[in-house]
């Protein structure tokens, strides 16, 4: 049987991601009007920290969607991707704990 603190961990990994995907376009809304300068030290660390932590998921999601401009949607699915896994793991520990 698989312990219920193992699907805690498991939620709040996939929410602080949940933090990260925010982050992430937060900081791109950010330096896209120029608010924050890639050229600081400081936030370029953060930047790649995030881009490095989401760009491999919103990748695949963004070769898969249409081209709508200067849109990007790819983080809202990836949002909802995330928020199905969380839902999935608490659907999981119920089953499991109902046993």
């Amino acid at each position: 049987m698989i312990p219920m603190p193992f699907f805690s961990l498991i939620d709040a990994v996939l929410q602080l991601y949940m933090f990260v995907i925010f982050a992430m376009v937060i900081m791109s809304w950010l330096i896209g009007f120029n608010v924050i300068n890639r050229h600081n030290q400081f936030v370029d660390l953060i930047w790649r920290t995030v881009t490095g932590l989401t760009e491999p998921l919103l990748r695949p999601i963004r070769n898969v969607m249409p081209s709508l401009g200067g849109l990007d949607l790819s983080p809202i699915i990836l949002l909802f991707g995330v928020f199905f896994l969380r839902e999935m793991n608490w659907w999981l520990a119920a089953r499991i704990a109902a046993r």
